[in-house]
């Protein structure tokens, strides 16, 4: 076939014979490629009643004061590391330290305040968070007072935040109705067309191909850090303000503050307002207090917390729902249930993510099957779904640190007009092919003809 075919989306064939030949050709061609074991991804076929019925029932309950013991915990740990933060130079004092040494000393542990009470701030996030699923309580009233005040307090508008996160649930890993972290395509990114037959599951690539699209797409190290770097530091607020990493067919603007946005309904009106006056309220707070007391000790003890959350944040949910290995699914082929799937499990510097961060990396997959299920329960939840899920239940054991900088180097981008693809790195090279429950290569929705 000549290198200059043409790739489109699939149409009806003029006839179901041809169709067929033009089908199995690309899968002959597929298997032919020598796919690995370790390539092919099976796409599930689950219905959301089998997920749901693979969790204990109790695992649902859901209960105020168990989940407010949760937040009296982080706010007796936020408040021990305040008050610890503010007796430093005292504490300091109390020895014979040159200058150089008691400047040294105080900025190593005013920094390891703010390095742990950004930590359990997140965790008040992800219980704020679990409000806006009303998992924290079976009272909507009581789900919504406290993740208002929670949210508020963090800068993030309660309501706003609530609806477009649940609209992302409605739609994870759908192409065109994810809210956030939606991949770019090949025709966004700017990749030149495909030349070779290889490219299409991205799995045989030749070296000359390779070296051509890298030559254009690649960045250096120090690029890719770099750019992480002001990802983590302004991503999270540049999605509420901006849509930075959303839907790219939102208009220009698109924000979580203007009720008019297009994330909204109209009867969400006084939601967004009201959340907007949570956000508000915080902000005069902050500048009462930096008039009070000074703008350094409001940058110590609130700024700097409040942007390692961010940061967590930006870092947590992109690896939940960014790797080489999960797939993204159009219309023609998502599910709710292959949305639910199309996340990963992954462990949060050893037993901070379970204890400080309620297992929000680390049960994840069940949050997306029944996100009312409070963090508490997520956990037998999670160990019943891997027996149910069996290969189809997606866990990284790799360190998250070392993941976020290999899916920000290989998620390069995806193919456009495919039914189910994976990110390919800058190469071209992608990690997985869709095969059905036989091991059938997925034609992915792609049809390949001679060019007439």
């Amino acid at each position: 076939m000549s290198t200059q075919a043409s790739l489109r989306q699939r149409v009806p064939s003029p006839s179901p014979a041809a169709g067929q030949v033009e089908k199995d050709q690309l899968l002959r061609e597929a298997e032919d490629a020598e796919v690995t074991e370790g390539q092919r991804f099976i796409v599930p076929n689950f219905t959301v009643k089998q997920l749901l019925d693979a969790i204990p029932a109790h695992c649902f309950h859901r209960s105020a004061i168990h989940s407010s013991l949760y937040v009296v915990q982080d706010f007796v740990l936020l408040g021990a590391l305040v008050y610890g933060a503010y007796n430093i130079d005292p504490f300091l004092a109390k020895y014979n330290l040159s200058p150089v040494a008691f400047q040294a000393a105080r900025i190593a542990l005013n920094s390891l305040y703010v390095f742990a009470a950004g930590l359990v701030g997140t965790g008040v996030w992800v219980i704020a968070h679990e409000c806006g699923h009303q998992g924290y309580s079976s009272s909507k009233t009581i789900n919504n007072t406290v993740g208002w005040f929670l949210h508020s307090a963090l800068l993030v508008p309660y309501h706003s935040w609530r609806i477009s996160h649940g609209r992302h649930h409605a739609a994870t890993g759908h192409l065109t109705r994810d809210e956030v972290f939606v991949p770019v395509t090949r025709k966004d990114r700017g990749v030149p067309e495909m030349k070779e037959e290889g490219e299409i599951l991205g799995l045989n690539v030749t070296e000359e191909r390779q070296s051509e699209l890298a030559e254009l797409l690649e960045d250096a190290p120090l690029a890719v850090l770099f750019n992480l770097f002001i990802r983590q530091l302004v991503g999270w607020p540049a999605y509420l303000a901006v849509n930075a990493s959303g839907q790219k067919h939102y208009p220009n603007w698109t924000n979580h503050f203007t009720p008019s946005s297009i994330i909204f309904k109209a009867s969400h009106f006084w939601q967004i307002i009201w959340s907007d006056i949570g956000v508000v309220l915080t902000l005069a707070a902050l500048s009462f207090w930096t008039y009070k007391r000074g703008f350094s000790e409001v940058l110590v003890t609130y700024i700097l917390p409040y942007l390692f959350v961010n940061n967590w944040l930006v870092f947590i949910t992109y690896l939940q729902h960014t790797d080489p290995a999960l797939p993204h699914y159009s219309a023609n082929q998502w599910t709710f249930a292959r949305g639910a799937l199309a996340t990963v499990d992954r462990t949060f510097m050893g037993p901070i993510g379970g204890y400080i961060l309620h297992g929000i990396c680390e049960t994840h997959v069940a949050h997306h099957i029944s996100s009312k299920i409070p963090h508490y329960n997520a956990w037998e939840a999670t160990e019943a779904l891997k027996k149910f899920l069996g290969p189809h239940y997606q866990r990284s054991e790799e360190n998250m640190f070392v993941s976020c900088y290999k899916s920000y180097r290989d998620c390069v981008y995806v193919e456009d007009n495919q039914d189910i693809v994976f990110y390919k790195n800058a190469r071209g090279v992608a990690q997985k092919v869709a095969v059905d429950e036989n091991g059938n290569i997925s034609d992915s929705g792609v049809d390949m003809t001679e060019s007439k």
